[in-house]
């Protein structure tokens, strides 16, 4: 049966004539090619980047050196995704639901018990494909290999990329996103950035991070395995240097060392963790698997390739074990996935590289203190979150061991952690942004990378249309175009899309005026809205201080006739964002807001019950409309 599993790969979309064609063009050009934004990488955020800003009317080009889109999420294989399974924001929904529509519904991807969501690599890449196909004003260039930045006196112009056969292409752009795996562009550009670990004095962290350092996680080389049937022998050529103790505890089926931590699921659970549909396992087993550390960063983009090979290397033992040791001889490399020559991933799986010193850094005090703890960061949110701390440092015994699900509840990330304060033309995106190395394992994963491609995109596309560098942008028309484009920027566990008034309670909760409560749960941690509970007076003067000062009622709970009172008082110290009622009267207000109310999708008005938060944020929005009635900074401080 050896024949059927090693059968020559065939692979799907991995070239369409509408990429190829770019990609000549492009060769024979030999000169430079200008665009309105250059997206550096088709990984997971990049493409999620150039689809954003290109469906804002704006001439979008991703340049990607693999065959495929979709990075991390498709080229290298992690197709079970971590995290935001309840929080179905954006374009993470949209890619989503077409995961979905392929597989026949959300129970078909219900696969492996890592996540709820198991797709094949090749699928993935289609998808990403037909999306990036639909849009007008994107093009998409593969088989360029990022080389260097183009600067200017003022920041980044641009850069330029090698091709196998030594051409060279330079794009010109306005707004360059850098979306590489490790901030190779930022780093080219000569911009300020962070490596590894710092202490906690130094990042005002306390999770026990004692020292700084330059280690990173480890990084891993996905295998797609298939079931070929019960009588198959796929057993692959015995990898040089193999020995089945490197793999000791990775199961309870081999379990020798007992001084190793005793591992909690035999052989057949382990290869379900990411069993994906049609019989495949997404081989990416942390512990005593197929991670490897190495530390490439500083490897130039162009060397990256031979330096990777102890992490294939790893890889193939650990097939050659599963498939040997633990007597799967059936499970052979996919025959249907990757074009590389050893049928190995198209890239590996970066967790982490070079993080950008931005203009907010983000430590685990903004995700478990967002509303006590330093600047309100929480206000700027333009991406999701809610999945733990996850560090996966099991390769090398010199780094802390104890961060892997470390408990935070939900979040989102601040534009200001995309935006380099001093240079111009440049947004970073993928796993680069301005984070602690202790966030970055929680950031780095698939839909919130997603996320903030899709963010990056959007911003991008602003600095078009307004003519302006990222800063220059407004953090509320970011996080306005975010929300018509479906997206979540407080992490709401129970409000969904769905919700008559989701995004007048997205808006609300951005302001601060009426706050979540999270908490750490599981693999999918919460923050709660309880759009259905009453708004309770405690607390409440200092939440809407920043839009006026305002007596607060005796009463446990806002009735509806006192928060219309409320608005009436304070649009006499702010200006309405909706000049067309009476504010000055509280009667007349009070009536018109009564003939308003089921226009807004409210139901049963009666002024003497509690309003319910809902209701307030409803309420607060279709008429002061906070969200916008103050410019907001980076910071999440009105100005």
């Amino acid at each position: 049966m050896k024949l059927q599993c090693l059968q020559k790969l065939q692979v799907p979309c991995a070239c369409l004539p509408w990429l190829l064609c770019a990609t000549l063009m492009a060769c024979q050009a030999n000169k430079p090619i200008t665009t309105q934004v250059l997206v550096v990488g088709g990984g997971t955020g990049g493409t999620a980047a150039g689809i954003a800003a290109a469906r804002m009317g704006v001439k979008t080009l991703v340049v990607e050196e693999t065959p495929w889109l979709g990075g991390m999420i498709a080229a290298a294989g992690v197709t079970c995704t971590d995290g935001n399974h309840n929080l179905p924001s954006g374009i993470w929904n949209e890619f989503r639901e077409r995961i979905y529509a392929h597989y026949g519904g959300a129970k078909a991807v219900a696969t492996g018990w890592v996540s709820h969501t198991n797709f094949e690599p090749h699928v993935s890449d289609s998808i990403w494909k037909a999306m990036a196909k639909a849009e007008k004003n994107l093009t998409i260039l593969h088989g360029w290999q990022f080389k260097n930045a183009v600067t200017g006196p003022h920041g980044v112009t641009g850069a330029t990329f090698v091709n196998t056969k030594g051409q060279t292409l330079t794009v010109e752009a306005a707004i360059t996103i850098d979306a590489t795996e490790m901030g190779d562009l930022m780093a080219s550009a000569n911009v300020p950035y962070s490596v590894g670990m710092e202490a906690g004095t130094e990042a005002d962290e306390n999770v026990g991070v004692t020292e700084t350092n330059n280690i990173v996680q480890d990084l891993t080389y996905v295998a797609i395995l298939k079931d070929y049937g019960p009588t198959a022998d796929c057993t692959i050529a015995k990898p040089a240097g193999y020995t089945p103790t490197e793999f000791d505890g990775a199961c309870t089926d081999y379990y020798l060392n007992k001084s190793l931590k005793a591992p909690t699921v035999d052989a057949r659970k382990m290869l379900d963790y990411g069993r994906i549909p049609n019989g495949k396992y997404m081989i990416n087993w942390p512990n005593a698997g197929n991670d490897t550390y190495l530390h490439l960063i500083d490897t130039a983009p162009a060397r990256r390739a031979a330096a990777l090979e102890p992490a294939r290397q790893t890889t193939l033992r650990f097939i050659y074990f599963i498939q040997t040791q633990l007597g799967f001889k059936n499970l052979g490399l996919a025959n249907d996935e990757f074009g590389s020559p050893d049928r190995l991933a198209w890239m590996p799986y970066y967790r982490e590289g070079r993080r950008l010193k931005g203009l907010v850094r983000m430590n685990i005090r903004h995700i478990a203190e967002p509303f006590a703890y330093d600047k309100p960061l929480y206000r700027t949110g333009i991406a999701v979150g809610d999945y733990p701390i996850d560090h996966h440092h099991k390769k090398n015994p010199k780094a802390p061991q104890h961060l892997d699900f470390y408990p935070v509840p939900s979040y989102n990330v601040p534009l200001g952690a995309l935006i380099p304060p001093n240079t111009q033309g440049l947004i970073v995106a993928e796993k680069g942004i301005s984070v602690s190395n202790v966030v970055n394992g929680t950031t780095r994963l698939q839909p919130v990378v997603m996320l903030i491609g899709q963010a990056a995109g959007t911003l991008a596309a602003l600095c078009i249309q307004q003519n302006k560098q990222p800063g220059q942008i407004p953090v509320r028309q970011v996080q306005e175009q975010l929300l018509k484009q479906g997206a979540y920027l407080m992490p709401y566990f129970d409000v969904p899309p769905t919700h008559q008034q989701f995004a007048a309670i997205q808006q609300i909760g951005a302001t601060g005026i009426l706050q979540g409560k999270g908490e750490p749960y599981q693999w999918a941690n919460r923050t709660w809205f309880y759009p259905d509970s009453s708004v309770t007076t405690q607390g409440l003067a200092q939440a809407l201080q920043p839009f006026g000062n305002i007596t607060v009622p005796n009463t446990a709970s806002l009735s509806v006739a006192q928060a219309i009172e409320i608005i009436s008082t304070l649009a006499s110290q702010t200006k309405p964002v909706n000049e067309g009622f009476n504010y000055s009267q509280p009667t007349q207000l009070a009536q018109q807001i009564a003939e308003k109310w089921t226009n807004w999708g409210l139901t049963n008005y009666n002024a003497q019950r509690p309003i319910t938060r809902a209701e307030w944020a409803a309420l607060l929005t279709h008429t002061l409309h906070p969200f916008v009635a103050k410019p907001l900074n980076h910071f999440g401080l009105y100005e």
